[in-house]
């Protein structure tokens, strides 16, 4: 969370928490708001006209499948090519992606060709394909991550890592797998907390990346100065926390996500929903927001669900829109590179845009594709004509075109008052304009204080520039017209007090 004014936005949430005991504000958000929502500086939901409409939902029957998925558990988009991980049957199939609303079925990926071992999968949990056709996959089963080209021939395997500080009966089970352009592996594994499994692409096990911080209360710490062995042993052991998820972007930064952390320690920033790994697995992901990204503000009980949101997958588009996908709720929270909240639909049910277990999200441009586990579906999400203005705000800015992404975020502005990131685009635009006056007007609506204190210093230089000589000249007559009265008033003194005049006047 966000250090300013962190009192007043801890007593928002506060009293929001106290009118939420049964029903948190976001479970009422699909009733009462809509299907869209966001939240304001306050911490309050507030309504959104859609990002995304449902496109169309793929069930077996639609993709042409003589066996229905079962418990599918990962996704893949490569060019026109969406790979699904039927984990359930073993298998994993490919599908042609030739529109929005269709996918056509291409072929099933179960078996490979040569090497050593089982020649079939075994609960297949994820897959990536390189630059050069390379299959990459996480063959939990059979305890391997299996390299394969493009024609299902066996190149190589990853296999357990050999650490020392890693338990001899831990079974290997890769869940989640990303590569980089070398074709080195970064891979999550059951059971290892110690960061992404990191191989060279010759297969060698080079060592953890990026591991969580670790996170403790500090009267549990102490006790445990104190504790008897045994009292030691029943207490909860101070270690890192494993990912759910990772993806890599197209400037080969990894943005990882996990669910396995306390609603407090999200509250109070000391831990991360969602992190962004360099390639020395320092988390730089950038938190301007309000509210930092972990999804949901709000943890009530009600509607089949309890506790904060949990990421469990995550994919970032080319304009670094990142979508995290909550499986506790069934949501779709999106940010933007800064952190503000873009977009949050979706929710727990059998509609169409509901979800009963989803288990992975991926992107094609700027449409999202969401797979459910629990209904054996692929939804398809495409942005509706106010999310196309977002998106083109967005990506105007990144493009240096400042002002057309500010009448974009005025199009925005115009379909929904209450949209906080379109004043705040504005105001970014306008700064970049160096029309920081203006800026700052927007800034202050939506009290945007760190962009407020960016363009006061600019305004404030251009200020002083402008007026310069009046400055001088200021200055100037508050230290010289002083000083001219003080010379003034001791010239008078010495000539009163002149022995020529004093023996003048005696006379």
């Amino acid at each position: 969370m966000r250090k300013k004014n962190i009192l007043l936005k801890t007593a928002a949430l506060a009293m929001a928490a106290a009118f939420t005991v049964v029903t948190p504000i976001t479970a009422q958000a699909s009733a009462e708001y809509g299907y869209s929502y966001n939240y304001d500086y306050w911490g309050d939901v507030q309504e959104s006209p859609d990002l995304y409409n449902v496109c169309k939902v793929f069930t077996s029957s639609d993709l042409g499948l003589d066996v229905k998925l079962k418990n599918p558990q990962g996704m893949y988009v490569h060019g026109d090519s969406i790979f699904i991980c039927d984990s359930g049957n073993n298998r994993i199939l490919e599908l042609k992606r030739s529109s929005a609303e269709s996918l056509e079925y291409v072929r099933t990926i179960d078996s490979f060709n040569g090497g050593e071992g089982e020649a079939t999968l075994n609960n297949p949990t994820d897959i990536a394909i390189s630059e050069d056709g390379d299959i990459f996959i996480a063959d939990q089963g059979n305890a391997r991550v299996l390299k394969l080209d493009k024609d299902l021939n066996y190149l190589m395997k990853f296999e357990k890592p050999d650490d020392k500080t890693l338990d001899p009966k831990l079974v290997f089970q890769p869940s989640k797998l990303a590569i980089d352009t070398a074709e080195r592996v970064y891979c999550i594994a059951v059971g290892i907390n110690k960061g992404l499994v990191k191989y060279e692409n010759d297969g060698t096990f080079s060592g953890f990346v990026g591991a969580t911080p670790v996170t403790y209360d500090w009267t549990d710490y102490i006790w445990k100065k104190f504790a008897s062995q045994e009292q030691r042993a029943k207490m909860v052991s101070f270690v890192p926390t494993e990912y759910d998820n990772i993806f890599m972007d197209y400037e080969g930064f990894i943005y990882a996500c996990t669910g396995a952390v306390k609603a407090d320690d999200l509250r109070n920033g000391s831990a991360d929903a969602v992190r962004k790994l360099n390639l020395m697995g320092n988390n730089i992901l950038v938190q301007n927001g309000d509210w930092n990204a972990y999804g949901d503000l709000y943890f009530g009980s009600g509607g089949g669900y309890e506790g904060p949101s949990y990421f469990t997958d995550i994919t970032v588009m080319d304009n670094d829109i990142y979508a995290c996908l909550d499986k506790n709720r069934g949501r779709v929270f999106g940010y933007d590179d800064q952190g503000h909240m873009v977009f949050a639909f979706g929710g727990n049910g059998n509609m169409d845009g509901y979800f009963r277990q989803p288990s992975a999200i991926e992107r094609y441009g700027h449409e999202l594709y969401v797979l459910d586990s629990l209904d054996c579906s692929i939804t398809a999400f495409v942005p509706t004509e106010f999310g196309n203005l977002v998106y083109d705000a967005i990506e105007q800015f990144d493009q240096g075109n400042y002002e057309a992404s500010g009448a974009s975020w005025e199009n925005v502005m115009k379909q929904n008052g209450n949209y906080d990131l379109a004043y705040i685009g504005i105001g970014r635009a306008l700064l970049r304009q160096k029309r920081y006056k203006e800026a700052m007007d927007y800034f202050e609506l939506k009290y945007d204080a760190e962009n407020y204190s960016k363009a006061y210093k600019q305004y404030r230089k251009e200020w002083v520039e402008d007026h310069i000589v009046i400055i001088v000249i200021v200055i100037l007559a508050l230290f010289l017209i002083p000083l001219s009265i003080g010379r003034v008033k001791r010239i008078r003194h010495e000539i009163d007090t002149a022995d020529i005049f004093v023996a003048g006047r005696n006379r």
